[in-house]
């Protein structure tokens, strides 16, 4: 992994020519950390690892870096949670439009994540999370009737895999669009996680195929996903014993602040 704002003429990913051990202990300390508690609030309150994740991670290295390092502890979470939900029954048969036009803008999104500038790509990052902050406080749920579903499966899901092939987040289009269909709890975690695996697969193999995945991204994210599953862990352990409401609000505020940090950082 390379630090935040890598010096000119090296590209993301590449590690300084000389550094010290100290340094590069703390480089990863920091990687761990972010990750870490990204994947306690998802295990804490259900959402928001790469949307949280994300913007941390791109705070002790550069952002190209982290988007491409949390697809790997995505998918494992990813694969654990749908597990935990038991049979799909029809939902992959449900969700195909969507994930067709998700795929599409997944490596759209990816090949703007390798052509923009790292000062671009942190300032949509910035603007994402101020958007997510603002529309969980509105409580934004629309309602659509079960007919207009393959109707938005296009717009919806090419908006989703665009931001997330840009900031390794597609979540909030995508929850917005199935709260808009009505599902029940336990069909909209499913939904999620069975999207977000598939997507995650696609997003891997593209950032691969763009060279944004290198032998030192791939090791160091294997590392980060032993994090993720332990903060993960802990959070679902804890949730039961959190002030939800109490908690869901710190995360917000902690989110808010830190998405206008990075657009004042990109700007």
């Amino acid at each position: 992994m390379s630090p935040a704002d890598p010096a000119p003429g090296r590209p993301p990913g590449q590690a300084p020519r000389r550094g010290t051990a100290r340094g590069a202990l703390a480089l990863a300390l920091g990687a761990i950390a972010a990750v870490f508690v990204a994947a306690f609030v998802k295990g804490a309150i259900g959402f928001g690892f790469p949307t949280l994740g994300t913007p941390l991670l791109a705070l002790v290295v550069d952002v190209k870096v982290a988007v491409a390092s949390l697809v790997i502890p995505n998918l494992a979470m990813d694969g654990i949670q749908l597990r935990r939900q038991g049979p799909l029954g029809a939902t992959p048969r449900r969700l195909a439009p969507l994930l067709v036009f998700t795929l599409v803008g997944t490596v759209i999104g990816t090949k703007l994540l390798v052509v923009l500038s790292g000062r671009a790509v942190t300032l949509v990052l910035g603007v994402f999370v101020v958007a997510f902050v603002v529309f969980d406080l509105v409580r934004f749920s629309p309602r659509v009737d079960q007919r207009w579903e393959r109707m938005l499966a296009a717009p919806v899901g090419l908006l989703a895999g665009i931001m997330g092939g840009i900031t390794s987040a597609p979540g909030t289009p995508l929850a917005v669009y199935f709260i808009a269909l009505g599902m029940d709890k336990r069909e909209f975690v499913r939904s999620v996680a069975f999207t977000f695996l598939i997507v995650k697969a696609v997003q891997l193999a593209t950032l691969a195929w763009y060279g944004l995945l290198t032998g030192a991204i791939v090791l160091g994210s294997v590392g980060l996903t032993v994090a993720a599953l332990a903060g993960f862990a802990l959070g679902v352990r804890l949730q039961d014993k959190l002030d939800q409401r109490a908690f869901n609000r710190a995360v917000l505020v902690f989110l808010a602040l830190l998405g206008v940090w990075l657009v004042v950082r990109a700007i």
